[in-house]
């Protein structure tokens, strides 16, 4: 299979490039640790309400140990972006970003020093960490890559998602790619993963997102994940048809329709459609010498249902045909003999007909839980999902907006995620609602906001984003002042 870049990493590098847009530069300032230039800051973490500490362009580290009235440059010896930053506690923690690049700190991010693993090895961008404890952290990123430290980051062992003979990719992996796989070796699953989070010791729960909808949990910190439902990802009841039949009744015609029309306004929901057969269909029409007239009976029955879908207003790009007849199937033959014979049997249905189903296809960005139970995901185009229940199931929730939501942090009974734009959006229900900021309760910004992190307590938080901005609040997120660029900061730059 030719690899390319997935969705997601193709989104967040699109992104993220979209606001690291000043002139580069070397200098850590007039003295060590001040801070001269203000890089686009893209994550934050929040270890305590004095200790705070946020990454971004260029291998920028700023923190503060005073709760934010000053803040100082952390030296990385690095130039490549740094998207995320975790805490343990308040002097011992990690960053990660391009190319595999991981990070460590042990004084509180004033200093760091490089990691070795074997994504550094490999190129693969990482794009988020979590530090359980001082020893223990979580990094995922694109090409499913999920690596875990156990000895502070002596040592990174591999557990990211790959493909076996049984995996659904396996059949449109390229011979080279299928024979690995016979042979025991790994070939990682073509998904981007963007973020994950483990509440603190002693808890052992954990969260991770990526693209196509990949929501998973933990409880027993990472040794096992398990799929998290979805409001919205539902099945329709199938067309059936006859033998060799292609054309459907009025009445599923109908359903098709209705189907279409109540997702219209849910952009984050694609439909996929797959087409099935018989068991006499599959004997007579599959036939391994020639098995063209199944395949075009597959064929035909999938874009009948696709054009009444169409028609119904759901957009071309949203219907997705799957496991559609591999007409080169000859060219997989010789490196693998059983390709034809594993792609019938997929095809194999107690009746002939189609089936229809909503598939879950949001770009998500970031997931956090303030406890065991509660906990929200940020997306692309407005999109927030809300669990109560640790992440076992999640449900949609509206806002005004279309515009990305980079994050979002939680205290009971209040949320706020921020996102590009400036745009903020506050809930005072626990998430269920969401509306702009009362007047005089945020600064007017323009820029894009990247993260929102809350201390422990849920008193003290912050938000990061671009040209170095920094975002305080100290009443549990009701009102926000911003402490970074200082106003004899924006001054200086006015002057310059």
């Amino acid at each position: 299979m030719f690899k390319l870049r997935s969705l997601l990493t193709i989104a967040v590098a699109l992104s993220l490039a979209s606001v690291a847009c000043h002139d580069i530069h070397l200098s850590y300032g007039h003295r060590e640790g001040e801070i001269v230039l203000f890089d686009d800051l893209y994550s934050i973490s929040v270890a305590d309400r004095d200790h705070v500490v946020a990454v971004g362009y260029y291998g920028a580290v700023y923190y503060t140990h005073d709760g934010g009235v000053s803040w100082s440059q952390g030296k990385t010896d690095t130039l490549a972006s740094l998207y995320k930053v975790s805490m343990a506690d308040t002097m011992n923690g990690w960053a990660v970003g391009q190319r595999g690049l991981i990070i460590h700190t042990e004084d509180g991010g004033v200093t760091w020093t490089r990691q070795a693993n074997l994504k550094e090895r490999e190129g693969t961008h990482l794009f988020a960490v979590t530090a359980i404890d001082k020893n223990t952290a979580w990094t995922i990123g694109e090409w499913g890559t999920r690596i875990l430290t156990t000895d502070g980051g002596k040592t990174w062992n591999d557990h990211s998602f790959t493909v076996d003979e049984r995996h659904p990719m396996f059949q449109w992996l390229s011979p080279f790619e299928q024979e690995k796989v016979r042979k025991g070796e790994t070939v990682y699953e073509d998904v981007g993963l963007n973020d994950v989070s483990c509440l603190p010791a002693p808890s052992t729960k954990c969260w991770l997102i990526g693209e196509f909808g990949y929501i998973f949990y933990s409880e027993d910190r990472g040794a096992t994940w398990l799929r998290s439902a979805i409001e919205g990802s539902s099945e329709m009841e199938p067309v059936r048809l006859g033998y060799n039949e292609i054309e459907f009744p009025a009445a599923d015609a109908k359903r098709l329709q209705e189907f279409a029309k109540a997702l219209i306004g849910d952009a984050h929901l694609n439909v996929a459609i797959e087409a099935v057969a018989n068991e006499d269909e599959i004997r007579d029409l599959g036939k391994q010498e020639d098995p063209s007239e199944l395949f075009e009976v597959l064929e035909a029955r999938s874009q009948e249902v696709r054009t009444v879908l169409e028609d119904a207003g759901l957009p071309s790009e949203r219907v997705r045909m799957r496991n559609q007849p591999p007409w080169d199937y000859e060219d997989y033959l010789d490196d693998d003999p059983r390709f034809l014979t594993r792609y019938l049997d997929s095809r194999r249905n107690a009746t002939p007909g189609v089936r229809v189903r909503v598939i879950q296809n949001p770009i998500l960005f970031s997931v956090r839980f303030r406890d065991e139970q509660n906990g929200f995901i940020s997306g692309l185009g407005g999109v927030i999902l809300r669990s109560s229940d640790g992440g076992r199931s999640w449900t949609y929730r509206k806002t005004d907006r279309k515009q990305a939501l980079f994050s979002v942090g939680s205290v009971e009974g209040r949320a706020v995620a921020v996102g590009e734009k400036g745009l903020v959006r506050v809930s005072t229900d626990d998430g269920n609602s969401w509306e702009p900021p009362p007047s005089g309760s945020f600064p007017v910004v323009y820029t894009y906001l990247r993260d929102i992190g809350f201390d422990p307590s849920g008193q003290v938080g912050f938000i990061i984003g671009q040209t170095g901005q920094v975002l305080r609040s100290t009443d549990a997120g009701y009102e926000w002042k911003q402490v970074l660029p200082t106003e004899a900061d924006q001054e200086a730059d006015q002057e310059g």
